[in-house]
């Protein structure tokens, strides 16, 4: 593991988005080693796509299929859309700032884009929110088009010591819409004192 090997201790670790769902598997797998606190930013969690037992969200498990056909034959539309539907408005993220965003996206793997879409679409996460006992903190957009509020609100139910905070004009782009709540939210949670556990 990454930081039994970099000998890293009480660390506060966090996800945006698919990295939200990414630290939540990490977190449960190794049972938290290392880690004191969590902190979840619009996560893709716990499930991203609606099934028969879980009718949150945004997404049909159909619609992510159609997500990654367009990756794999037009990835400029598919990175387009997300673009639209990134922020709360048109006017919540400078275009210069949606420019730069739009600019990391293409740095990223085309196949790699599929095989996370594909991970998005099939995976559940509730098993592992239920080992999860450090402190938590969920930020979330109440106006997220790509990973709704609702969702936010199923990982709080599932995590037994978190804080849901939400922005309430923020899209998906939370951490630039709302940067000051964001970060001050943020750092609290950070200087606060970790609740010691008992494994």
């Amino acid at each position: 593991m990454v930081l039994d090997k970099l000998g890293v201790e009480h660390a506060t670790i966090g996800g945006f988005s698919m990295g939200g769902a990414t630290v939540i598997h990490y977190v449960a797998k190794y049972n938290a080693a290392h880690i004191d606190k969590m902190a979840l930013f619009g996560a893709a969690a716990p499930v991203w796509t609606k099934r028969d037992d879980f009718p949150y969200g945004l997404w049909s498990k159909e619609d992510v299929n159609g997500l990654i056909s367009l990756n794999n034959t037009n990835r400029p539309q598919l990175l387009e859309n997300f673009g639209k539907i990134f922020a709360a408005n048109e006017t919540t993220v400078s275009p210069g700032m949606a420019a730069w965003l739009g600019g990391i996206n293409w740095q990223a793997s085309a196949y790699a884009m599929g095989q996370c879409l594909a991970t998005l679409r099939d995976g559940d996460l509730r098993p592992d929110l239920k080992k999860i006992k450090v402190p938590t903190l969920i930020l979330h957009g109440t106006q997220d088009k790509i990973c709704s509020y609702d969702l936010a609100e199923q990982t709080h139910k599932l995590l037994a010591n978190s804080k849901l905070v939400p922005l309430e004009k923020s899209g998906h782009a939370l951490f630039i819409e709302e940067r000051e709540k964001f970060n001050s939210e943020l750092i609290k949670f950070l200087e606060s004192q970790a609740v010691v556990r008992k494994n």
